[in-house]
Parts: structure tokens; C-alpha cells; sequence
């Protein structure tokens, strides 16, 4: 077995940069080991693989010499190189980056100014404000560290779904192939695709429970075990995720399936239910209290029919009005992956993506997708290569090009342009009109106030130019909190101005929440569901953007990139929700 695996190498990659930049290396450096972070995080198999194929120098961004880091560290779990760049810099200011919102910059400026060095005084220099003496860190900035400090005080254990999913759904295979195991399946806050969880829950059905747990608790990836019983067993693997193994009989899988599925509000309603009919319902069947018979359990079917209610998916069922539907006939039909039509928001290596236009066409291609969007960073992103009008219209040359060679599909020119402090947006109006699709997204300045913060995107989005608000609420998953924003008004705004709303598919944002899709949606917000991808192998993860809105309630007619490309351009063409709603 890999001493690490692909999480632990992204972190190591990201690690080694952040100790480059506190250093002062040259910015190309820095970069560089992000940019492998990033194309690491977008594998869809595992890096020992790619090892063992010989073919980790393929990867985009990987080089000789990053790569033979990588293979060290996957193959012994540790890297020598990390482990000189840590004696060369202070533990303490490193640690500083565990705090959100910190990034290299700031640990190396409190630790040259002030001696800084562990998260207790940073925490004591911004409560007796001494943060705030140092020239450009205002007050403002001194209270957003404390807040971030507090938060991380009190932040929890959960895991983000990218991270949890691929880890579940190798062990899942796993548990299939037992000759023991007759069915197999997720449960729990992971089989409802929240955003985060807690353990990893998996349940299977067996003649013989016990041989199946045993079977499990012996996986190789059982770094230890922690429960062996005749129905359930518990392994932590060497990423330290808990996961979790039940086994039922036969005839009681569709019960337990629903039972540890959950939620708990879902579960405690449909217990209710039964009682009103005579029943009970528990993770081994569904049963007349009379008597004590069984009539219903070998599949979650029978247990939801047995109390008059439909099958409902499993990321519906957290007791917000499901049941309820269930019980009418009214559930909606679920967007699914094979309902996109294209992705509206990619980049390429003209800005900071991995890949060229052509090579992300390629792929777009081999998902079968009718049309895409290139839609890389605009000016003020310098850092990363935002596009001056001469570089616009270079790429657009490009795609032009791209279009007629690759006529089975449909290349639009797009951008993510940054929505400025103020509301205003990178380019000029005449600038704006020639791309296709625009897309106004917020990268900086994220400390203001609600109110301002609320402004400033309304502000953007009623540019008659802006077309899809990006990554609505600024999060990423465990390490920075969304800023503070009114999304009740900005839906409102977005319904108005007839602004469609992005369901960002990145796992580590995972932004629109659901909440807040289904929020979208009951005001007639058009949703898109983007990849948000920076690498060609990036695009399936729009499945994580499928599974957030499927959370939300979210059907195709809600979705703008399941429409087809004739009624995407149409849609485009107008403005007002009532137009475009009936494109």
C-alpha cells in the first residue's frame, strides 16, 4: 500500500508553497508547486497508478523534479525536501496558515514586525490591537483575523464531500467484491451528498454478517480498527478517515438502507407516519404494531410504500417538505449529469488553467457536451494572467478557429471577470459586449460589511452585460467562511435583472449552498451548473454541482446549461425572467 495518497500529496504541494512564499522565493516557484497541487486534485485515479504507468510526468505542471517529490512522498510518506524547507522556517510562523484568511504574505509581515510566531499571539497581538499598527492592516483586518481565530477555535471535524466521496466509493467497491455481500451501498450524510460529514457510513446485506465485517476490518486500507462485531465494524484508514460498516440480513437491507441513510428530521417524521397507521418502522423492517408482521423491508420501495409515500431520493430527505410531496405525488424530477448540455465556466493555460483551449474542447468533446464556454480570468487578475483587450482578442481568433475545426460542438468566448470594491467590473461596456458569455465573480476584498458587500454585487450583476454571478457566496469548504452577504436580496436582484446564478462545482466550494439554489429557484432564478474547471480532467466534477443541486430541489427546466445550445443563445439574447423563462 502508498504511504499517501492523492489528498496527501495536493497538501504536501500547497505546504511546500506556502514555505517558498514565506521564504520570498520567486513567485514562478511558488506558482509552480500550486499549479501541481491543483492538477493533482483533479486526478480521477489514484497518483500510485499513475506511478506505477510511468506516466506522472504527463500530468500538466508536473515536471522532473516535482515529480520525483511526488513519487518519494507517495512511496514512503515522507519528503525530505518538505522536511528541510519546515527546519529552514520558524514551526510557529507556519502555523500561523492554519488561521483562515492568512495567508504567507501576512505570517511572514506579523512575524518580521511583531515576532509573531504561534496562533495564541497573533491571537493576543489583535486583542490588544497592536495588528493594526502595522502600515495597510487596519482595524478592519485585525477583527477579521480575530474572527477567523474564534471561528477556528470552534471549527468542527466534518469533511469536505470531495474529499470523503472518492475515499468511500473505493472502500464501497471493495465491500461489493465480497463473496459474502450480496448488496451494497452508501448511507448516511454521504449517500445525502451533504457538503460536508462527518464518518464515511456504508451498509451491506449478507447471509453472514459476521464474515462480512470480518472481510472489512481485514481491507488493506484498515490503517486500524476500532469496532469488530457480528454486525458492524469500524476502520480508520492511513488518511485518517473513520469509516463506518453495518450489515443486515437479506430481507432487513431495504430498512437499515433507509434507517442509517437518515436524515435524523426525515427519519423521525416517517417514524410518525407509521405510528398513525399502525406501524412501526425501524432499520430491520416495517412492522404491524398488532401483531408484530412484517410487511414491508427488503427495499427502501416497499418501506416508503407501506406508508402510502413515494421513493424519495436521498438527498431530498432532510424534512424540508419531501415528505410531504412524497405523500402527493409532487417530488420533483431531479437534474441529473446526463442533463447537461455544456459548461459555461473553464479555464485554460491563458490564464491560470493547465490546459489549452483546444486540449479543454477535447474533452468537452468526450463528455459529449454541445457547447462550451472558455472563460478565462480578466485584467485585474494579473497575478494569474488576467486577459488585456490584446489577449481578448487573440483568444478570440482562437476560438474561431477552434469552432470550425471542431464543428460538433459550439465554442463560446466568455470570461470571469472580478467585480471590483465599488461594483464596478474590469472592462468597459464596448469590452464586455463582445464575449459571449460573461461571468462576474468576486476574488478579493471579501472583509466588507453586508451591506456593502450586498451592494456591490447587485451593483454588478445589473450591468445589462453580466450574464451567470460566479461562486455567489466566496466560500472554500474548512478553511475560509463565506463574506457576509444579503443572498435573499442578491436573488432578488438576479430575478430582476434576469441574472443566472452559479452552482460552483468545485469540492472545495460547492457555492450556491442548496438553501440557496432552492431559494433561486422559488423566485424563478435561472441556475448554471459549472465545472469551474482548470485542467481538462477537471469537468466531470460537475457531478458534485449535480449533487448540490439535487439537494436543492433543482430540475433541468431550472438549469441553463441543460438547455440546448439554440435555446442557451436565445436565452442570452434577452434580459427579465419572464423572457428568458420562456426561451
Amino acid at each position: 500500500m502508498p504511504a499517501a495518497g492523492n489528498a496527501e500529496v495536493v497538501e504536501l504541494l500547497e505546504n511546500i508553497a506556502d514555505m517558498l512564499e514565506i521564504k520570498g522565493e520567486s513567485v514562478f516557484r511558488v506558482r509552480a508547486y500550486r499549479d501541481a497541487a491543483r492538477s493533482v486534485d483533479s486526478l480521477t485515479q489514484p497518483l500510485s497508478v499513475v506511478i506505477e504507468q510511468g506516466d506522472l510526468c504527463e500530468i500538466p505542471g508536473i515536471g522532473e523534479s516535482i515529480a520525483a517529490k511526488i513519487k518519494e512522498f507517495v512511496d514512503t510518506g515522507h519528503s525530505q525536501y518538505y522536511e528541510e524547507l519546515r527546519e529552514s522556517i520558524s514551526p510557529g510562523v507556519a502555523s500561523l496558515l492554519q488561521v483562515p484568511g492568512i495567508g504567507p504574505k501576512k505570517a511572514r509581515l506579523f512575524s518580521e514586525q511583531l515576532g509573531i510566531d504561534s496562533v495564541e499571539a497573533l491571537e493576543n497581538a489583535a486583542r490588544n490591537h497592536l495588528l493594526s499598527k502595522i502600515p495597510r492592516i487596519g482595524a478592519k483586518t485585525e477583527q477579521s483575523i480575530l474572527d477567523s481565530i474564534e471561528r477556528m477555535h470552534g471549527r468542527s471535524d466534518r469533511i469536505p464531500l470531495g474529499v470523503a466521496l472518492p475515499k468511500a466509493l473505493s472502500i464501497l467497491d471493495s465491500v461489493r467484491n465480497f463473496p459474502q455481500v450480496i448488496e451494497a451501498d452508501l448511507a448516511g450524510s454521504i449517500r445525502r451528498m451533504m457538503e460536508t460529514i462527518g464518518d464515511i457510513d456504508l451498509i451491506a446485506s449478507s447471509p453472514d454478517p459476521s464474515a462480512a465485517v470480518e472481510a472489512f476490518v481485514s481491507l488493506p486500507d484498515a490503517k486500524s480498527v476500532l469496532v469488530k462485531g457480528p454486525t458492524k465494524g469500524t476502520i480508520v484508514t492511513p488518511d485518517h478517515l473513520q469509516i463506518d460498516l453495518r450489515v443486515v440480513l437479506p430481507e432487513e437491507y431495504g430498512s437499515g438502507l433507509q434507517h442509517f441513510t437518515g436524515s435524523k428530521a426525515h427519519n423521525i417524521k416517517i417514524r410518525t407516519i407509521a405510528e398513525s397507521k399502525g406501524l412501526k418502522v425501524n432499520e430491520y423492517g416495517t412492522f404491524r404494531i398488532s401483531d408484530d408482521a412484517r410487511v414491508a423491508g427488503d427495499t427502501e420501495e416497499s418501506v416508503y410504500n407501506a406508508l402510502g409515500l413515494s421513493w424519495m431520493p436521498p438527498e431530498l430527505r432532510e424534512d424540508r417538505g419531501e415528505i410531504e410531496a412524497a405523500g402527493k405525488g409532487t417530488l420533483p424530477a431531479l437534474i441529473q449529469i446526463a442533463d447537461l448540455m455544456g459548461d459555461l465556466h473553464i479555464h485554460t493555460d491563458w490564464s491560470d488553467g493547465a490546459n489549452t483551449p483546444e486540449e479543454m474542447v477535447l474533452a468537452g468533446i468526450d463528455r459529449g457536451y454541445e457547447y462550451m464556454v472558455i472563460s478565462d480570468h480578466s485584467i485585474s487578475m494579473g497575478f494569474i494572467h488576467g486577459l488585456n483587450i490584446e489577449r481578448i482578442m487573440e483568444q478570440r481568433k482562437l476560438i474561431d478557429m477552434l469552432n470550425d475545426k471542431y464543428p460538433s460542438i459550439r465554442i463560446l468566448h466568455g470570461t470571469e471577470m472580478n467585480i471590483r470594491a465599488d461594483g464596478s467590473l474590469d472592462y468597459e461596456d464596448s469590452v464586455l459586449e463582445m464575449f459571449d458569455v460573461v461571468t462576474a465573480s468576486i476574488h478579493s476584498g471579501m472583509g466588507m460589511s453586508c451591506e456593502k458587500m450586498t451592494d456591490r454585487i447587485i451593483r454588478a450583476i445589473e450591468n445589462p452585460h453580466v450574464d451567470v454571478l460566479g461562486h455567489p457566496t466566496g466560500r472554500t469548504l474548512g478553511k475560509r467562511e463565506p463574506y457576509e452577504v444579503d443572498m435573499s436580496a442578491v436573488i432578488k436582484a438576479a430575478a430582476r435583472t434576469g441574472t443566472a446564478l452559479e452552482i460552483n462545482s468545485q469540492p472545495s466550494r460547492l457555492d450556491l449552498r442548496d438553501i440557496d439554489a432552492r431559494a433561486a429557484k422559488e423566485s424563478g432564478v435561472m441556475l448554471v451548473i459549472n465545472s469551474d474547471a482548470h485542467a481538462a480532467d477537471q469537468l466531470g466534477i460537475v457531478s458534485y454541482g449535480i449533487a448540490t443541486a439535487r439537494r436543492g430541489w433543482i430540475e433541468s427546466k431550472d438549469v441553463l446549461n441543460a438547455l440546448p445550445l439554440s435555446e442557451l443563445l436565445d436565452w442570452l439574447n434577452y434580459t427579465g425572467v419572464p423572457v428568458r423563462r420562456a426561451a
